[in-house]
């Protein structure tokens, strides 16, 4: 119960969060330079022409009159029609939500189990070979843009060894997907296509590979230093004092105590994720949330920009209610 009062409250708490940045985005979109219907008409538009499409789109009206048709828009789950495709917004954002959920979910999963292992096993040999080995990895890791880091992975895994597809899509056409989600793995379970899940994992290799080293580095870093302040507490001290063996202390007092921070950690890696996705889906050509995004703020399309902003600020305080429920599970201490 209390959990779930907790829970609700920081539901409740959400209602003005997302009404400020709904408000802060609609004003802010307004204020970039560019029309963006002449953006989308062309040089060659006569001025009927633009003034048919703003009547279109609604962008004749005051800006307090389009707020208010936003605004109950998104009440009813409306986000508006996009100006560049004439599409409905919120379908577009249903196609686009599962490839970048599924490339985020399993980049940030590796990238976890990949930093915890990697932590506790450093911060376990600290100042050996082996600890300034993966140090030396995080630092590297935290220094790749994510562009230059898929075109490496691209150039050495496709173009020289073969290993995996053209960075071309998400799955073969030739495997017949019927899309159900949008994440074209979950999708291949769900209808049991195991040629098209064999492709949709090989397509997903890459790019996953990509932000995973990408946002391993400062987990690694993260995990690393919380298992050594664990190491040199009282606490464990005392553990090896009494004479319990190692693989108790490693996973009844190491583990445990350094996972509490996991979560968190986790949680901000996940935002850095969904930023990473816009150049790690440019570059393999994913066709996702995020190279949708950026398209509808090159073309300074209010509804998408808008609808793009909205989600991911959803998804950051979801995630963060999220961590903070797991971390109270794990740490008793935690009030809340």
């Amino acid at each position: 119960m209390r959990i779930l009062r907790f829970v609700g409250r920081r539901l409740l708490q959400l209602i003005p969060v997302l009404l400020g940045v709904v408000v802060l985005t609609f004003l802010l979109v307004r204020v970039l330079p560019g029309d963006p219907i002449r953006t989308i008409l062309g040089p060659n538009a006569t001025e009927e022409d633009a003034a048919a499409a703003r009547e279109r789109f609604g962008l004749d009206q005051p800006m307090w009159k389009q707020f208010l048709d936003y605004l109950g828009g998104l009440v009813t789950g409306d986000f508006g029609t996009s100006i560049q495709s004439g599409g409905s917004v919120t379908a577009e954002v249903a196609v686009r939500i599962g490839p970048t959920l599924e490339l985020v979910v399993f980049s940030v999963s590796l990238a976890l189990v990949v930093a915890v292992v990697l932590g506790i096993w450093s911060a376990r040999r600290a100042d050996r070979v082996g600890d300034h080995s993966i140090r030396i990895f995080a630092l590297i890791g935290n220094s790749m843009p994510e562009f230059w880091l898929g075109l490496v992975l691209i150039l050495v895994g496709y173009s020289v060894l073969g290993w995996f597809p053209a960075p071309s899509g998400r799955v073969d056409p030739d495997t017949n997907l019927t899309p159900i989600t949008g994440a074209d793995l979950v999708d291949a379970v769900l209808t049991a296509n195991w040629p098209a899940f064999g492709s949709a994992a090989a397509h997903l290799a890459l790019p996953v590979a990509t932000l995973a080293i990408v946002i391993v580095a400062p987990l690694l870093r993260s995990v690393r230093a919380s298992a050594l302040e664990v190491l040199h507490s009282e606490a464990y001290v005392a553990a090896g004092a009494h004479g319990l063996r190692p693989r108790t202390l490693l996973r009844g007092y190491l583990t445990r105590a350094t996972m509490v921070r996991v979560p968190s950690l986790a949680a901000l890696v996940f935002g850095t994720a969904i930023g990473s996705t816009v150049l790690v889906e440019y570059v393999y050509s994913w066709q996702g949330f995020g190279q949708w995004a950026l398209r509808g703020l090159l073309y300074r399309d209010y509804p998408v920009v808008q609808a793009s902003v909205v989600i991911i600020a959803l998804a950051y305080v979801l995630v963060f209610l999220i961590a903070d429920v797991v971390h109270a599970i794990l740490d008793p201490r935690v009030k809340i």
